[in-house]
Order: C-alpha cells, then sequence, then structure tokens
C-alpha cells in the first residue's frame, strides 16, 4: 500500500507514505513492518524496506532512514550509510537523485517536503516532542542551507493519529501553552473527563505555515483508527501492550529529471 499526495505529485519528486499492507513479515508485524529495533526477523525488515524503495525506483541500499530519537537534527545526507547503523536524527535532506530519504512511523507524523526548482527534498518524523521542540523549523533550515525557497516549497503531513484518538494528559496542554502559546486551537476537551484531545496532524502543519513553506497539506490518514491500513502505538497499548511494527514515509529526487 503506498499513498501519495496531490501537492508532490510534480514533476521530478517520487514519494509515498507506506502502510501496513505489502510486505513478508508476520503476526504483530503484518506486513510491511520496516522498523529494524521492533523485534521482527532482520531479513523480513530488510525485504520489506526493499520493496518500497523498489516502489520509487530505488534499492534498498539508498535508502536513508536515520535512528529517530524525537530531537531536532536535521542532517544533509550525502552518501548511503549502513541500514544497521545509521545516525541519529529526526530530519534529512539532500539534493541528490540516487538517495532516498525515509523515515519511519507508528502515530507520529511522517512529513515529507519538496522545492523541485531547487533540486532539494527533506523528510522528518515529528511526534509531540519533536513538533514542539522545532524538528519541522530544523528541517526548513536545511533545506534553505541546500538552496531550497520556503516560499516555493512544499509539505505533506503524512498518516498519523488523530485528534479523535488522541487523549492526552493536561500536563500536555500546559507544557505546550507555555512553550508555544499558538498551539491552544489544537487542543479540545474530551467530554466529561476534563482531559485534552490534541490535534498533532494540524499542529504540524501550523508549523510547517509559521516556517514559511509556501504550500502544506495533511493527508488526513487516522493511523490509530485504522488498523487493516497502518502500525499505531497507541493503538497496540490501548489493546494490552505488545510488539508492533513501523510504516515507511519516503521522497526522492527523480533521477531523469530536467
Amino acid at each position: 500500500m503506498r499513498l501519495e499526495a496531490a501537492l508532490l505529485a510534480l514533476p521530478g519528486i517520487r514519494h509515498g507514505f507506506f502502510g501496513r499492507p505489502g510486505g513478508v513479515s508476520e503476526g504483530p508485524f503484518a506486513s510491511l513492518n520496516v522498523g529494524l529495533r521492533s523485534g521482527d526477523e532482520r531479513a523480513r525488515v530488510l525485504e520489506n524496506r526493499g520493496r518500497a524503495a523498489a516502489a520509487l525506483g530505488a534499492s534498498l541500499e539508498r535508502l536513508c532512514v536515520a535512528r529517530q530519537v524525537h530531537g531536532t537534527t536535521c542532517l544533509r545526507v550525502e552518501a548511503p550509510w549502513d541500514p544497521l547503523a545509521p545516525p541519529e536524527a529526526d530530519a534529512l535532506v539532500t539534493t541528490r537523485p540516487d538517495i532516498l530519504l525515509g523515515v519511519t512511523s507508528a502515530d507520529c507524523a511522517p512529513v515529507l517536503l519538496a522545492d523541485p526548482e531547487a533540486g532539494v527534498v527533506g523528510a522528518a518524523h515529528a511526534g509531540w516532542r519533536g513538533a514542539l521542540a522545532g524538528v519541522l523549523e530544523a528541517v526548513v533550515e536545511g533545506m534553505v542551507a541546500a538552496g531550497a525557497e520556503p516560499g516555493r516549497a512544499r509539505a505533506v503531513v503524512g498518516p498519523c493519529i488523530g485528534r479523535r484518538s488522541y487523549e492526552v494528559g493536561p500536563d500536555l496542554l500546559v507544557r505546550f501553552l507555555e512553550e508555544d502559546p499558538e498551539s491552544e486551537p489544537f487542543f479540545s476537551e474530551v467530554a466529561g473527563s476534563g482531559r485534552p484531545r490534541f490535534d498533532l496532524e494540524g499542529y504540524c502543519v501550523h508549523r510547517l505555515g509559521r516556517a514559511g513553506i509556501g504550500r502544506v497539506q495533511a493527508v488526513g490518514r487516522d493511523t490509530c483508527a485504522e488498523a487493516d491500513l497502518f502500525f499505531s502505538f497507541r493503538r497496540t497499548t490501548l489493546s494490552g501492550g505488545g510488539p508492533f511494527g513501523l510504516q515507511l514515509s519516503a521522497i526522492r529526487l527523480d533521477p531523469e529529471r530536467a
């Protein structure tokens, strides 16, 4: 399964938000699990990654996925790395058409960005911690350093946990309001509970626009609510816990672009 966003369906760009169908993993990892630290068999995970890369015209060796730590580090990728020993980062940028940038997620927001005119693409992993700390601004800054213009660039927020599925503690609301007062519209109270729900997708769209990105779109898919199509940490936790898989979102420059 591969979703594409109309905003990134441009000459010179290949991208995809992959769901859980279409792979070789079994059990709780069925079937397109790309998480190398999930507890799944390594050979199956690498096969799944290779299938996703091939769907975008790349090889497994050219797929770059960092070890994500819910931080704000953005790396400019000039050469592929060993998938079993990746650097730590939550945002990636490249100008190389032979590099496929990827981020993994299971409720956090995957964000893909492109400035086709400048020949720059980016990818970011934004959970609430990273979004609040500035990972989206970091990937925009990384793209600018590589020659992109924010006003000309486009960004898409991929499948992530939806507001209706994302009940959080009051302490999170307090933290957000203290650190970013503009975040208030992205919280709404659950009737009768005194606990808020958080709109991660909407907040990411807001932060990208505030960072100057000219056009921003969200795919509007809830990973927690769509069990057949997406892995979800929250859904697994609510079901009693246990292992879960990760899905991949990836973008590259088309090697044949003009």
